[in-house]
């Protein structure tokens, strides 16, 4: 059984910016189409964090680097997502690298950017994240 997921109908936007809506764009993914791009891949695990799907965000994640669990519904106070912005998408082969930036705030606080250049490998010709490094003064 899936777990509890957010409703979400045809019209609700898609919360990693893409005018399609959800269900045309990461909500494709999240049902289990394949990423084209390593940065449609990234866009759908932003907006998989966003709706707390933790099982996409660990099968999306590369075995050689993936956590046991996430625990995205135990973080309290649990972010509130403002927004993606992708900077540079660069891909060669089955290697790809994708630099973002999210907002995000915690609780009542002040929000914060989270800058991101991540790695991406292909596989069988799916995508999957490797890891992330973050930028000095990347986030405030």
């Amino acid at each position: 059984m899936r777990p509890y997921v957010q409703a979400i109908d045809t019209l609700t936007p898609c919360p990693c910016g893409n005018d399609a809506g959800y269900a045309h764009c990461c909500g494709l993914l999240h049902d289990g189409g394949i990423a084209a791009t390593a940065e449609q891949l990234m866009r759908s695990r932003y907006s998989a964090y966003v709706l707390k799907r933790e099982d996409y965000l660990l099968a999306t994640w590369h075995h050689s680097t993936r956590p046991a669990h996430l625990k995205l519904s135990a973080q309290q106070p649990a972010p509130t997502w403002l927004g993606l912005t992708v900077k540079r998408h660069e891909s060669d082969g089955d290697e790809a690298t994708v630099e973002f930036v999210v907002r995000l705030r915690y609780g009542g606080g002040k929000a914060q950017r989270m800058h991101e250049i991540s790695r991406f490998v292909r596989e069988n010709g799916r995508w999957f994240y490797v890891d992330g490094e973050f930028p000095e003064g990347s986030t405030d």
